[in-house]
């Protein structure tokens, strides 16, 4: 059964970092912004941004041995993380909430101020990660082309350079509307604006 887990919200150390130089206490390999205090009175507070590239090698660790993989990973200015993920069997709320206390275990509290989401991606969402269409050879796909018309079908292979889809033609009689397999289209990847899973009831 595939899962769509909602997002696992945690909020680490308190809203407004502590107060103090921004040398003091630094770490390497993190940037330190400026912003105003939570009350709006202009005192300045300090806050360690983390580095999008320290949080993916983390969870990587993490997700490898669990068979599944980062979709997309966001962190905006303020440390809000977002933390997408997939996998060949679908994902669980579990999956995320262990996935989500694997990165705080890594990163200190003390230091850095941060709120994780973990989350699945939406149903019909595009394919971000090559690995998704590993995941979904056998299944209804729609494949929007940088040029033409979309295509439906079912997805057959798919490598780095092309996919093959079985196509799904709509019957021209207006009588009969069904739907019949049409010839196998391999379709160059740099060809593909997008590509989505049909969400099929």
């Amino acid at each position: 059964m595939q899962y769509l887990c909602p997002p696992i919200v945690r909020w680490c150390k308190g809203s407004t970092a502590d107060f103090g130089s921004a040398g003091s206490g630094s770490n390497p390999g993190r940037t330190t912004v400026r912003k105003l205090s939570a009350r709006g009175h202009g005192v300045p507070s300090f806050v360690e941004m983390l580095k999008k590239e320290d949080i993916a090698q983390v969870a990587e660790e993490y997700l490898d041995d669990q068979d599944m993989f980062i979709v997309k990973l966001t962190v905006s200015r303020d440390n809000l993380i977002n933390v997408y993920i997939d996998g060949n069997h679908g994902v669980t709320i579990d999956d995320c909430v262990n996935l989500s206390r694997h990165i705080e275990h890594k990163f200190d509290r003390e230091v850095e101020d941060y709120e994780l989401r973990v989350s699945s991606p939406g149903a019909g969402e595009p394919f971000l990660n090559f690995r998704q269409y590993g995941k979904n050879i056998g299944r209804q796909v729609e494949i929007t082309p940088k040029e033409g018309k979309k295509i439906k079908g079912e997805l057959v292979e798919a490598t780095e350079d092309y996919i093959i889809v079985k196509e799904e033609i709509k019957s021209k009689n207006k009588k009969n509307k069904k739907t019949v397999t049409g010839e196998r289209l391999q379709i160059p990847m740099d060809s593909i604006k997008q590509t989505k899973a049909v969400i099929i009831f």
